[in-house]
C-alpha cells in the first residue's frame, strides 16, 4: 500500500521503486536543429550520441486533489488502457469525516480521473490531518473469462519449446504466475500477440537480469494486453526498447508487438507467457491452453530448468 499524510496542506508520497536504465538520444536533424529525445531517431540520421539513463518505476494509478472552501476531493487518475480497480483506506482522520467511509473501492475507467472521496472537517478552523493508503491492481473483478479460448503461440517461427509450465518450482509458484509458460526463445526473437486485444500497459525501460528476486523480481519488460472477456495476457522479460506497438492500439492475434530478451527475474534469454485476472484486488495467473502446442503440467513432478 502507498502512504499519503497530509497536514495542512503538504502532501508528502512515499518514495518510488528503483531505478533503471533508459536510452536517451541527442542529435541534429536536416535543419540543424538539436534533439534530445527517449525515441530512436531513424537509422539515416548521422552523428547520433546515445546515453544511458536512470528511470523509475512507474505507477499505474496517480493520487489528484482539489480543494473547494475546506472540502479536499481525491480522485485517481489511471494510467493504463484498461480497468484498473482500487481501495483507498484512510488511517488518520484527525476531526475529518470521508466520505464514502473507508474502506472505498471503485474500479478505475482507462486513462480517466476518477472522483473516489471527499474529506471535509468535522469542525471548521481547527487543525486537520489525515493519512491514507492505497493499493491498486490492474483488470475489472467482475471480468468473466472465456476459458475454451485457444491461445496462439506467442513467438514467430514455427518450433517452439516449454522450458517451464504450469507450477513450475523454478518461479511458477504464486498466484500471479503458477498458470504461467516460459518458452525458449533467443533474445531477439520476434514476440507476436496470442490474442486479439487492447495494450494495455507496457514496460520497456529496464535492462539487466539475474537470480536476485528482490533486485530483479519487478524489473521485468513486458506487454500487458487485454482482451474481449476481461482476461489480461502478459508477455514478460522483453528486450530493452524492443515494444513496437502503443498503450491503447488495438493488436490482432499474430501481429509482433515486441522482441523476446533477458530482463528481470532470469536466467537467461526466453518469453514469459500468462494469463491474468483480477480475482478482487489480487491478480491471479488463470489454466489456458494453446491452440497447436501442449503445455506440460509440471505441478506433480516438479519443473524443467528455465532457459538458458
Amino acid at each position: 500500500m502507498r502512504t499519503i499524510t497530509l497536514a495542512a496542506a503538504t502532501l508528502m508520497l512515499a518514495a518510488g521503486g528503483a531505478a533503471d536504465a533508459k536510452r536517451i538520444y541527442q542529435y541534429r536533424d536536416a535543419s540543424g536543429v538539436l534533439h534530445f529525445t527517449d525515441r530512436k531517431p531513424p537509422d539515416a540520421t548521422r552523428d547520433v550520441r546515445e546515453t544511458l539513463v536512470r528511470v523509475e518505476n512507474q505507477p499505474i494509478v496517480d493520487l489528484v486533489t482539489s480543494d473547494a472552501g475546506t472540502t479536499r476531493r481525491l480522485m485517481f487518475r489511471n494510467r493504463l488502457a484498461g480497468p484498473v480497480e482500487l481501495e483507498v483506506a484512510f488511517g488518520t482522520l484527525e476531526n475529518m469525516v470521508s466520505e464514502p467511509e473507508s474502506p472505498v473501492r471503485v474500479v478505475l475507467a482507462p486513462q480517466r480521473e476518477t472522483p473516489v472521496a471527499t474529506l471535509r472537517p468535522a469542525q471548521v478552523g481547527q487543525t486537520s490531518r489525515y493519512s491514507l493508503g492505497y493499493k491498486a491492481v490492474p483488470g475489472d473483478p467482475a471480468a468473466k473469462p472465456r476459458l475454451d479460448y485457444g491461445y496462439g503461440v506467442p513467438l514467430g517461427g514455427t518450433k517452439y519449446e516449454i522450458h517451464q509450465g504450469f507450477g513450475g518450482r523454478f518461479s511458477h509458484d504464486d498466484p500471479q504466475s503458477f498458470h504461467a509458460v516460459d518458452l525458449a526463445a533467443d533474445e531477439g526473437t520476434p514476440v507476436v500477440a496470442a490474442r486479439t486485444g487492447v495494450v494495455m500497459q507496457i514496460e520497456e525501460d529496464f535492462e539487466g537480469s539475474g537470480l536476485d528476486a528482490e533486485r530483479f523480481g519487478a524489473r521485468a519488460n513486458h506487454i500487458r494486453i487485454l482482451h474481449e472477456d476481461g482476461t489480461m495476457a502478459v508477455y514478460a522479460h522483453l528486450k530493452l526498447e524492443s515494444v513496437n506497438v502503443g498503450v491503447g492500439q488495438y493488436v490482432r492475434e499474430g501481429q509482433q508487438i515486441g522482441l523476446s530478451g533477458n530482463t528481470g527475474f532470469s536466467s537467461g534469454p526466453h518469453l514469459h507467457f500468462a494469463v491474468q485476472i483480477n480475482a478482487g484486488l489480487e491478480l491471479r495467473t488463470i489454466p489456458f491452453r494453446f491452440a497447436d502446442l501442449d503445455i506440460p503440467d509440471t505441478t506433480a513432478r516438479g519443473s524443467p530448468q528455465p532457459a538458458q
